[in-house]
């Protein structure tokens, strides 16, 4: 008698601690697959648009022959460098050194940047940057020849 009842509180206990188990499961903040601060699918996905695009190439050719800091031949960065620069990551610490203004005529030619971003120039390329984490939205790559 004792031992069926022994038998019969340990099998309620496993079955309340499975059940427990089962609902705990996906409620962590593990650091898992796809589980970064910039998530695309919560809304948060700026990039320039081929109207953008459009406006930067006519801006550009217009001013090609008196290009500003930042956007002139010699500004051009090191193969290694450019090849960090990329759409939906965060900008490295020697690309961080390298941020230039918009100029101001093509700052107007362009959408305002969403809250907490702002439109600078790093080493030829037009950057959409979020300025407190660093994080590129997107890259626009200018034709310097």
């Amino acid at each position: 008698m004792k031992a069926q009842r022994w038998t019969a509180i340990f099998a309620t206990a496993v079955l309340a601690l499975s059940n427990c188990a089962a609902f705990a499961q996906g409620k962590g903040q593990g650091k898992g697959h796809d589980k970064d601060k910039h998530n695309d699918d919560a809304g948060e996905r700026y990039e320039y648009t081929s109207h953008d695009r459009d406006s930067i190439h006519v801006w550009y050719h217009e001013h090609e022959n008196g290009l500003p800091p930042g956007l002139a031949k010699r500004d051009r960065l090191p193969p290694g460098l450019e090849k960090q620069l990329r759409e939906r990551g965060t900008l490295p610490p020697g690309l961080q050194k390298k941020i230039e203004p918009v100029p101001v005529d093509l700052e107007r030619r362009l959408p305002p940047p969403p809250e907490g971003c702002r439109n600078v120039i790093i080493g030829g390329h037009l950057v959409l940057l979020n300025v407190k984490t660093n994080y590129v939205y997107g890259v626009f790559h200018l034709e310097i020849q």
